[in-house]
């Protein structure tokens, strides 16, 4: 299981608005010098934030993107879930068709259990956590250089 460069980056822009909240709205453009991502590719992504409820757009001089509710109530599984990113467990597909059947009779069931428990993780996580722990600022550190 792999998270693609789209969530990657929702993550990373999203944790850029909630370090620099107390600064007021923050433009794409600041975000894509800062985190070198193209603002065209940002522009994508929060207009799926913005359709999630997770930012909200000022328009006009000092205008830019705040997070629309505290950082505390945004988990890292509501920003993947925004961009449409899934990080459902699969097991990797087998060559016949009875044994694909038998596969997915016996293993489904762990499966699926495994991708909730990865979203349940991950709805643990809230972004206030992920900027602020020490941790979160190994996942930040993580997701930079993944994203080179």
């Amino acid at each position: 299981m792999k998270l693609s460069t789209k969530g990657r980056y929702a993550i990373t822009a999203m944790m850029e608005l909630a370090l620099r909240h107390k600064q007021g709205p923050v433009t794409l453009a600041d975000i894509s010098v800062e985190q070198s991502i193209s603002v065209s590719y940002l522009e994508q992504l929060f207009a799926q934030l913005r359709k999630h409820g997770l930012v909200t757009g000022l328009r006009g001089p000092g205008g830019g993107y705040c997070l629309r509710r505290p950082a505390s109530e945004i988990s890292v599984a509501d920003i993947l879930r925004a961009v449409d990113e899934s990080l459902e467990a699969v097991a990797h597909p087998v060559s016949t068709e009875a044994a694909q059947a038998e596969q997915r009779g016996e293993s489904l069931m762990l499966w699926d259990q495994l991708s909730q428990q990865i979203y349940a993780y991950l709805d643990s996580i809230s972004l206030a956590q992920a900027v602020t722990s020490k941790d979160g600022k190994l996942v930040a550190g993580a997701l930079q250089r993944s994203a080179a």
